[in-house]
């Protein structure tokens, strides 16, 4: 299937590694150019390179920078000529025990996953409404619609995101002009993240890091993780041509872990 966007400019975020590369990745053998968003410098270039081996015709800029603050978004914004397609992404973070969050750990999650995206929104997507077309999707986490208690700060941020979204997507000033607002919820995908947090379980329990991955890929129908490939390919089909009347939902990508019907 022809998705329709060759030739679009997308900014994806946190793109070193995981779902973000995963998101790059399939954008760019669509035909998009992308500039990509990191921290690390040296994993960055390094994606970087295997994006521009994957679709020579296509250009890959690489902007090395916190996403969550002004100045990272700012150069980020300003390496992209055009941003017809936005993935917003960034770390989640810790788990823990509500009890010993203080204000700044709230606000910091905050910040990060809730109001980094938001401002990225504001910044495109007038743009994208004078221009007819847009793409913004945000990676969330399956959490949002299953809470998992230790997670209680990205459970926290990342409704946030979802509730501003449910509203905004909706707005006709963008939805009528081509505009689309989703938000992708991952279940257990083969990252690192995920990786270390299998770790922290193996270590805080005593039990191998196998038995402990094994019995998280036993939660899913599946009986598999996720791979970053796969999410990417569903994150390039909401940012086509094809995907312009899916408008302001919480997509689950987890496997069928989630047992609910609605």
């Amino acid at each position: 299937m022809d998705l329709g966007i060759a030739g679009k400019w997308a900014l994806v975020c946190a793109a070193s590694k995981g779902l973000g590369k995963g998101c790059a990745a399939a954008l760019v053998r669509e035909g998009v150019n992308v500039v990509i968003t990191a921290r690390g410098e040296a994993a960055l270039q390094a994606t970087a390179a295997e994006l521009r081996a994957l679709n020579p015709a296509v250009q890959v800029l690489a902007v090395a920078g916190d996403i969550t603050t002004p100045a990272g978004r700012a150069a980020a914004l300003a390496a992209c000529p055009q941003v017809d397609i936005l993935v917003n992404n960034a770390g989640g973070p810790p788990p823990g025990d509500f009890r010993d969050w203080d204000r700044e750990a709230w606000i910091k999650a905050i910040d990060a996953n809730m109001l980094t995206p938001i401002e990225l929104i504001k910044a495109v997507a007038d743009g994208m409404a004078e221009r007819g077309f847009g793409r913004i999707v945000n990676i969330t986490s399956g959490a949002v619609k299953a809470p998992i208690d230790i997670l209680g700060l990205s459970n926290g941020a990342r409704s946030g995101l979802t509730g501003f979204v449910a509203g905004l997507a909706r707005q006709a000033k963008l939805a009528s002009r081509n505009v689309t607002i989703n938000n992708l919820l991952p279940g257990a995908y083969d990252t690192d993240r995920l990786k270390a947090t299998l770790s922290g379980a193996a270590a805080k329990t005593g039990q191998p890091l196998e038995a402990v991955a094994e019995a998280r890929r036993q939660q899913s129908p599946a009986r598999r993780f996720g791979s970053a490939e796969e999410f990417g390919a569903y994150c390039a089909f909401l940012c086509s041509v094809h995907a312009g009347f899916v408008v302001g939902q919480n997509l689950l990508t987890d496997g069928g872990a989630y047992p609910g019907t609605f």
